[in-house]
């Protein structure tokens, strides 16, 4: 039984992306009985994302006005939040290498360098041109469409099937 846990371990993790996450594999597996209590240990998360959401529309952050203003130069609104995400960032990478913290499960935190490709270049000018045109990223997209900006559902259904292409395709693309 464990050969074959372990050789099915093995598979998947070789299949799996880990461009921008690393998850456990057995914390991705949920017996029958428990169900019902992977619902309850979720609702913090939802009710974090629900908070954080209420953030992003109280901060104007998910405003198409707001982005518009940003990519026209005339407000520094959008600048400064930006700005202040990447500071926090920045401190807070430094502090968990000076700490040396680790993760809740007592693991090493690691940063690894990462490539510079032209690839990243092309995505950028991609990813901005789209955050123009549709006057959101897609961190905010599900607020939007709570705050009552129905057409986002547009943008959510094509980052949807721009996700499903770049999956479908990836390989195939050029570093």
């Amino acid at each position: 039984m464990s050969k074959i846990k372990s050789g099915a371990t093995a598979n998947i993790a070789e299949t799996m992306n880990t461009d921008f996450e690393v998850r456990s594999l057995d914390s991705q597996s949920v017996n029958a009985g428990e169900k019902d209590m992977s619902f309850l240990r979720n609702l913090k998360f939802m009710l974090a994302g629900i908070f954080f959401g209420i953030i992003l529309v109280k901060s104007e952050v998910i405003s198409w006005f707001r982005i518009q203003e940003m990519f026209r130069l005339e407000s520094f609104h959008m600048y400064g939040v930006i700005g202040t995400a990447v500071v926090v960032g920045v401190i807070s990478i430094l502090l968990i290498k000076k700490l040396k913290i680790k993760t809740i499960h007592g693991d090493a935190i690691e940063f690894q360098d990462k490539r510079f490709t032209k690839g990243q270049v092309i995505g950028g000018l991609i990813f901005g041109l789209g955050w123009a045109i549709t006057g959101a990223c897609p961190g905010p997209l599900l607020a939007q469409l709570g705050s009552g900006v129905g057409v986002i559902s547009i943008t959510i259904l094509s980052a949807v099937v721009g996700t499903w292409v770049y999956g479908k395709f990836r390989d195939k693309l050029p570093n």
